[in-house]
C-alpha cells in the first residue's frame, strides 16, 4: 500500500556539492532513494547518478551498498537524537518543544523518522542492535516527557511515544500533495490527538468472524510458508528453495503452483486483499453511518494484520510489485481500499479537505503497520485493542 514518497509543493533546498562533503552527500541521496524505491530496487549506480558522481567515486567512501544503507540509517538516528536533545533541553514546556521538533523532522527529513524502520532486514545483527538500543533510548526520553504531570503509566507513555514516531514518519508512505506548512500543521494536530489518549482504557477489539474457506491446499501451504519467511527475512532474503523446504517439497515443485517468487508475493497480497474486502462487506451490512463504518474498518484491519502475516508482508514488500504488469490489479485494489477510508472520513468530517483526510488515514494505518513490522508488543493480549484505539484516536472517530 505504498504509493510513493510524500511530495511537497515547495522545492527542496539544493544539495551541497563540495568534494569535502561528498560522503554526506552520498548518504543523503542514498537515504532518499532507499525510502522512495526500497533497498533492493536501488543500485550503487543509481546513487552515484543521483549525486552526480561516478560509481568508482562511491567506492572511495563506502565498501558496498549495504554500508551506505547502514550509514544512512544511523544518520537518521543521529538526527532523532539531536532533535530530542534540542527539544528536551528547554524548560518549562519540553513536551510542546518535543512535539514541534518531531513534527518538523518528519516533514522536512522523512528519512530520519522512517528509513530505519524499513531497513532491519538488510542490516547486520550488530547494526540492528545499535539502531534498536539508540532508538529505544530516544523513545523512552520522549515517554518521560509525555508522562510528566499526567496520569500516564510508563507503559502507556512508551506506547504513545512509538505512536508519535509512526505518525510523524507517515508522510513517507504516500504521495499526497500538501505544502510543507500545511503538512506540518496536520501532523502536529494528529500528534496532539495521540498524546491525549490513554491506551490502558482501550475497549476490547471485536473478534473477526472465522474464515469460511475449506481445507488448506498445497497452494495455501506455499503462501503460508512464504509469508512467514518474508515476514522475518524480507522478500529479497528468501529464495524459492527456502519456501519449498518450509513446505516439505523441493524448490522446483513450487513452480507447479506458482510461476515465480513474485507470483507468490502477488498471491499473498491478493489473499490479504480478499480478507480486507470481507471486512468491508461485513461493515456495510451493519451500518450506514460513515464514522461507525470507518471504526469497523479499523477493527477489521487490525484483526487481519494481527491474525496473519499476509497483510504486513504485502505492505512491507510492495516495492517489489512496483511497475510489475501482473501486480496492477492488486495495487488498484489496495488503493481503492485506502480511498474508502478517506471517503468515509470526509463524510464523517466535511470540514476536512481530501488531502488532509488522506494524511490522517495514512498516519492511522502507520501506527499498526509499524508496530507489526517491528514486532513491538505484538504478543501482548491487549495489543490489537490498543492499536485500534490509537488509530481511531488519530482519526477522531
Amino acid at each position: 500500500m505504498r504509493y510513493g514518497r510524500f511530495t511537497m509543493s515547495t522545492p527542496k533546498p539544493s544539495r551541497r556539492t563540495r568534494p569535502a562533503d561528498r560522503k554526506g552527500q552520498l548518504v543523503e541521496h542514498a537515504a532518499t532513494l532507499f525510502l522512495e524505491r526500497g533497498y533492493p530496487q536501488v543500485s550503487l549506480a543509481d546513487i552515484a547518478r543521483a549525486a552526480g558522481v561516478t560509481a568508482p567515486s562511491v567506492y572511495r567512501h563506502f565498501a558496498d551498498k549495504q554500508s551506505l544503507l547502514a550509514a544512512a540509517v544511523l544518520a537518521g538516528v543521529d538526527d532523532l537524537e539531536a532533535c530530542t536533545d534540542r527539544a528536551l533541553r528547554t524548560d518549562p514546556t519540553p513536551t510542546a518543544d518535543l512535539i514541534a521538533a518531531v513534527c518538523a523532522l518528519g516533514v522536512r527529513r522523512p528519512e530520519a523518522t522512517s528509513l530505519w524502520r524499513w531497513a532491519s532486514a538488510h542490516l547486520t545483527d550488530e547494526q540492528n542492535r545499535e539502531v534498536v538500543l539508540r532508538t529505544r533510548e530516544i523513545l523512552h526520553r520522549w515517554a518521560a516527557a509525555l508522562s510528566e504531570g499526567t496520569d500516564l503509566t510508563d507503559r502507556e507513555a512508551v506506547t504513545l511515544a512509538w505512536a508519535v514516531l509512526s505518525v510523524a514518519g507517515s508522510l513517507s508512505v504516500h504521495n499526497t500533495r500538501l505544502s510543507s506548512a500545511r503538512a506540518l500543521d496536520e501532523i502536529d494536530t494528529l500528534v496532539r490527538r495521540v498524546i491525549a489518549l490513554r491506551p490502558a482504557g482501550a475497549p476490547p477489539l471485536p473478534p473477526m468472524p472465522p474464515p469460511s474457506a475449506g481445507p488448506p491446499t498445497r497452494r495455501d501451504e506455499i503462501l503460508d510458508a512464504a509469508a512467514a519467511l518474508f515476514a522475518v527475512r524480507g522478500y529479497a532474503g528468501v529464495g524459492v528453495d527456502d519456501i519449498g523446504a518450509a513446505v516439505g517439497i523441493t524448490g522446483p515443485s513450487v513452480y507447479k503452483h506458482f510461476s515465480s517468487k513474485l507470483a507468490i508475493l502477488l498471491g499473498i497480497g491478493q489473499r490479504s486483499a480478499t480478507r480486507l474486502e470481507a471486512g468491508v462487506m461485513a461493515a456495510w451490512a451493519t451500518t450506514a453511518d460513515p464514522a461507525k463504518l470507518l471504526a469497523l474498518l479499523v477493527d477489521s484491519y487490525v484483526n487481519v494484520i494481527t491474525s496473519t502475516p499476509d497483510l504486513s508482508v504485502a505492505f512491507n514488500n510492495s516495492f517489489a510489485l512496483a511497475g510489475q504488469p501482473t501486480a496492477t490489479d492488486l495495487v488498484d485494489v489496495q488503493r481503492r481500499y485506502v480511498a474508502r477510508w478517506t471517503d468515509l472520513l470526509l463524510e464523517a468530517d466535511p470540514d476536512l479537505t481530501r488531502e488532509r483526510a488522506a494524511v490522517d488515514v495514512h498516519a492511522s494505518l502507520s501506527i499498526v503497520n509499524d508496530a507489526i513490522r517491528m514486532r513491538r508488543g505484538t504478543r501482548r493480549p491487549e495489543f490489537g485493542a490498543q492499536m485500534a484505539y490509537l488509530m481511531k484516536g488519530v482519526l477522531a472517530i
